[in-house]
């Protein structure tokens, strides 16, 4: 399909409120566009489609680094389209979906970058009104580009004046607009801080669901929500999601905050201090794109039911390695000489000692899940399938609490599936400073292992379980299938 005699639909790529976004390609100037269909909600009549339109050209007009750039505003029959620059990344929705909630140092970055292109559509007399997560684009270098400057104010108006129904979600909707009253500069700053809030814990500040007049009253009676695990971030929420427009920072002030923060992160200052002096540091608003994700501190969330697979993002001390290796070299060391005083190495792989525990037994298991068989005419020896499992489970377990994203590998598809996607695996994980296991015991006919685990967080909570590791073998190792607690 073509739009205007220039531009081409090549996929849809998005659908908002306002209508569907295409991919396209501007065949003028040979470059890939974004094209967004202005359709008609319920209610909205043709002045509120001029006015989409006259704010989308006031949108064109803020040439900014961090904000989709407006093109062009064409029409095709009825329908109007918006042409705007194509951002290749995903949205800090999805980002959040996808990781989970994001540590302060990792969030501040795309909040910053986004309190900049604010600040300028501020001092230029446009308001966004509907900052939320699904409007800021990250580039996979961490570039942050707010999208749909001006053009939710069409949306907002109809809802919450006109009609009663609601465009989208109003889980970021400062009090006074979720009242009825008209969008100013504060309300964006509310929106920041409730995009804040919302990259931190990784849910939004207010759950909607089916009952939008319920959360619309909350939001205009109830004192804000707040994160206790926010870290240096709080002191923002609590001086922009506050209910009271004039008790909130302007806009400049929030950037500062973030950039003297960011400084202060480097320095050892405290940000409360270095936002006092950001003005007069030159630095303070000059930090590269690309620095989002330099430094990752994960959060700690508190689960809603100990889960024992999925895997964290912390690290161990250097004592935590060492002991994991020491215990990796005695398996390995007491398996050879197990296996050399029951002459598993007589020549033809097989056990010949009589013992009645399973793990020495001469007999093989028939072929399982986690013992196939192999197209040798040997099956493998139960007891040195079992020393791996144990192996493996003692050192997934160290490498959950290490490193997550490692770990996560160590899942099969369906089971990473099963758990929720590698934001919840990593949140439960985050949590812990430290898992010790015990009592490593496995089954190579079950194709299971079992051991204790002893969880510890920083500040001293944890827990004790017990877990089961359903093992499918993968190559020379194995992948996790399933796990159970208790």
């Amino acid at each position: 399909m073509e739009i205007a005699g220039r531009y081409t639909l090549d996929r849809e790529i998005g659908r908002g409120g306002m209508g569907a976004v295409w991919l396209g390609t501007d065949q003028v100037l040979g470059r890939q566009v974004a094209l967004k269909r202005l359709g008609l909600a319920p209610g909205v009549g043709s002045t509120d489609l001029e006015r989409a339109e006259r704010e989308g050209r006031l949108a064109a007009r803020l040439n900014h680094p961090h904000v989709v750039a407006v093109f062009d505003l064409v029409q095709e029959g009825d329908d109007h389209w918006l042409v705007m620059e194509y951002v290749d990344g995903l949205t800090l929705a999805e980002l959040v979906r996808r990781d989970g909630a994001l540590a302060p140092d990792e969030a501040a970055p795309l909040l910053r970058q986004a309190a900049e292109a604010l600040a300028a559509a501020h001092q230029a007399g446009i308001v966004h009104r509907d900052v939320k997560p699904s409007n800021f684009m990250v580039s996979a270098e961490g570039q942050v580009k707010l999208s749909d400057f001006g053009i939710a104010r069409a949306e907002q108006d109809s809802s919450l004046t006109q009609t009663g129904l609601v465009t989208g979600s109003p889980a970021y909707l400062a009090p006074e607009v979720a009242s009825g009253q008209m969008a100013q500069p504060p309300a964006d700053v509310w929106g920041l801080g409730a995009t804040a809030y919302h990259a931190l814990s990784g849910h939004p500040p207010y759950e909607v669901g089916d009952n939008i007049m319920g959360a619309l009253y909350r939001i205009v009676h109830e004192d804000p929500p707040r994160l206790p695990n926010a870290g240096w971030l709080g002191q923002l929420l609590e001086n922009t999601m506050t209910r009271e427009p004039a008790d909130r920072w302007p806009m400049a002030q929030v950037q500062d905050f973030l950039a003297a923060g960011r400084l202060a992160a480097g320095t050892g200052t405290r940000p409360r201090q270095a936002a006092a002096a950001a003005a007069t540091i030159p630095e303070a608003a000059a930090f590269a794109d690309g620095d989002v994700g330099t430094q990752v501190l994960p959060p700690t969330p508190k689960p809603a039911a100990p889960v024992p697979p999925p895997a964290p993002h912390r690290r161990r001390g250097g004592l935590g390695w060492v002991i994991g290796v020491l215990l990796t070299v005695v398996v390995v060391v007491l398996f050879l000489l197990f296996a050399w005083l029951f002459g598993a190495f007589d020549g033809d792989g097989s056990s010949s000692g009589s013992s009645s525990d399973p793990r020495t037994s001469s007999s093989s298991p028939a072929p399982t899940k986690s013992t196939p068989a192999k197209p040798s005419s040997e099956a493998p020896d139960p007891a040195a399938q079992e020393a791996a499992m144990e192996t493996f489970a003692t050192n997934y377990v160290q490498t959950a609490v290490d490193d997550p994203k490692v770990s996560w590998a160590q899942l099969t598809k369906a089971y990473q599936t099963a758990s929720g996607g590698f934001g919840k695996y990593r949140q439960f994980w985050d949590q812990w400073e430290s898992a010790d296991v015990t009592d490593v015991s496995a089954d190579a006919s079950a194709g299971t292992v079992s051991y204790s685990i002893s969880y510890a967080g920083e500040d001293g909570a944890g827990f004790d379980d017990v877990v089961t590791l359903d093992l499918e073998p993968s190559g020379d190792g194995f992948l996790i299938s399933g796990a159970r607690s208790g």
